[in-house]
């Protein structure tokens, strides 16, 4: 369906630019990915700036569903509600040096746009301001600014910007020119991209942004880029000098050695957090994080940051987090030798197993069980849901032919189909099993054996955990309606099957309800996951009421770490 132009930068405007932004790269990552040579050759630039856009969009879609359920007095949000989330969306979700500067780059633009305050829209002016804004925030964010990347391509499309007259159509359309422009400029620049043949992959990414701005504010939809070489990626850019030549070479083999990387030379790892800290501290951090490595990018602000950074020291970078405030979501790639980009050419590459399982895991008690049965764990820490864009990564990751996905979580089966959809696309067989728990997950893990036909795993799998029943223990952040009542903040409450069934004050109490009406219907086996936070002698409590009411029972206990509920309990 074509898209209806948006007249002014309104609430509806960012929605809608987020999704079409979201679209584009999820087009682009694989070319994107393929190109990226610099910082570091790791070939995840277009997931990674892909990864950042869709938590963006996840964001605003929030405060658009708030405010049609009545959380607010007005059924829209107003412009400044819905860039504030993009922001905040972006910053939270930022993979990458590339997806770390395009979270600032929003950033500024939304700073722009919320000072317009309830205003419902701003004009061609608004947005010139917000595209300056936006490009010198991220200049000023990376402590080592480097032209010929993404800084120089939002540079141009800044300046662009502030020469063009007319509504905020026009005005897009001249800063996706410019940064057009700027990008095929790029190997000219930096001498890494010059002979590897290719444009910058952030630029080339923040080109795609841009013509979704386009898209958004006129409807017409820029011509998709083709080819791999250095203005290839440019081609469908509109800009002086006609397009790109077809016959441009692609990237040779080993060009990854022409950047910096962990196997030549080049920092060891990359590292990853939010940290939340004031402004003085962050300050100390940066100067002490840019001599400890490089590509240090800093972005935030209000007391909540995003840091990245290449080090070789990865303890000493999250130390320095440690002693400026609080870090978390801390995440640590090691630019290793199974990385294509890291091999640098020079071997052949690692041979694809069979068959994997990818699981979706609440705690690190339950990642470290699930990966000792031979899985790979996405963990999922309380409020942080995996996006579908991370769930792709850990599937390719398990580098299998065949992988069988478990999102044991309800809310997550529209993500996990879309990430198994992706995968399929990609060439790899994916079975999604629609388990709801972790202990469903389980139960499925119990009964998997690689070496038999897929399809009679998978329905050996299916069959186990859609044996298994599930419940959880967990107190009440507010008060809600529910199935047993009205629950009151504080409230211990027992869910069964995802509906609340019991509602207490004291954990064990309702535990072992909870554990007698699902033991009522029968039962061989009662698995019991406990969280950080549940009560000392609860498990004991629960095994000696099995013990003494069920002969023919068997109890497991595991240890889930922070899982968010206090209690997991699964009988099959």
């Amino acid at each position: 369906m074509p898209q209806v132009p948006q007249t002014f930068f309104d609430a509806l405007a960012v929605r809608t630019w987020c999704g079409l932004a979201l679209r584009a790269l999820g087009r682009a990552r694989e070319e994107i990915d393929a190109i990226n040579v610099y910082p570091v050759a790791d070939g995840d630039t277009g997931t990674n700036l892909y990864l950042t856009v869709e938590s963006a969009a996840t964001a605003v879609e929030a405060v658009f569903t708030g405010h049609a359920a009545g959380a607010a007095p007005h059924g829209t949000p107003s412009l400044a509600d819905a860039a504030r989330a993009m922001a905040h969306g972006a910053l939270i979700g930022a993979r990458g040096n590339s997806g770390t500067i395009l979270a600032q780059l929003l950033r500024g633009m939304a700073q722009v746009l919320a000072a317009e305050g309830e205003s419902p829209h701003t004009d061609a002016a608004g947005l010139r301001l917000a595209l300056r804004r936006a490009s010198d925030s991220a200049r000023q964010a990376v402590a080592r600014p480097v032209e010929g990347t993404v800084l120089s391509v939002a540079s141009a499309a800044a300046d662009a910007a502030a020469d063009a007259e007319g509504d905020c159509g026009t005005v897009a359309k001249a800063a996706y020119r410019g940064a057009c422009t700027a990008l095929a400029a790029t190997p000219g620049q930096l001498a890494v991209l010059e002979r590897a043949g290719v444009v910058d992959a952030g630029g080339r990414g923040l080109v795609a942004v841009l013509a979704a701005l386009v898209e958004t504010f006129t409807g017409e939809t820029a011509a998709a880029p083709s080819g791999t070489g250095a203005f290839a990626a440019a081609e469908g850019c509109d800009h002086p000098g006609g397009p790109a030549d077809p016959q441009a070479p692609g990237p040779p083999a080993g060009v990854e050695s022409c950047a910096d990387d962990g196997a030549g030379g080049g920092p060891a790892f990359e590292v990853i957090y939010l940290l939340e800290a004031e402004d003085a501290a962050v300050a100390r951090l940066r100067e002490r994080l840019d001599a400890l490595g490089d590509s240090l990018v800093v972005v935030g602000g209000d007391g909540l940051w995003n840091v990245h950074v290449h080090v070789d020291d990865a303890g000493a970078a999250v130390e320095a987090g440690v002693e400026a405030g609080r870090p978390h979501r801390i995440r640590i790639t090691h630019f290793g030798a199974d990385d294509v980009h890291a091999r640098g050419g020079g071997g052949p590459p690692r041979e694809r197993v069979q068959r994997a399982v990818v699981a979706v895991v609440p705690g690190e008690g339950l990642a470290g069980l699930y990966t000792e049965a031979g899985a790979t764990a996405v963990l999922a820490r309380p409020g942080e849901p995996p996006a579908s864009g991370e769930l792709v990564q850990a599937v390719r990751r398990a580098h299998a032919r065949e992988v069988v996905l478990l999102p044991n979580d309800a809310d997550l089966r529209h993500t996990a189909a879309a990430a198994a959809e992706q995968a399929r696309a990609e060439g790899i067989r994916v079975a999604l099993i629609p388990t709801r728990s972790a202990v469903q997950g389980i139960a499925a893990l119990a009964v998997h054996e690689p070496d038999r036909r897929f399809d009679e795993d998978v329905v050996a799998m299916t069959s186990a955990a859609g044996a298994t029943r599930y419940a959880e223990v967990a107190v009440a952040e507010r008060q809600s309606w529910t199935m047993a009542g009205i629950c009151q903040a504080g409230d211990v409450l027992g869910l069964v099957d995802g509906d609340v069934a019991v509602i207490g004050a004291d954990v064990t109490a309702v535990a072992e309800t909870v554990l007698g009406r699902m033991l009522a219907a029968g039962g061989e086996l009662v698995t019991l996951v406990l969280g950080e936070e549940a009560p000392e002698g609860v498990a004991e409590r629960l095994e000696a009421r099995v013990r003494e009411t069920y002969l023919a029972v068997d109890t497991v206990v595991y240890r889930g770490g922070r899982q968010g509920a206090l209690l997991l309990i699964g009988v099959e």
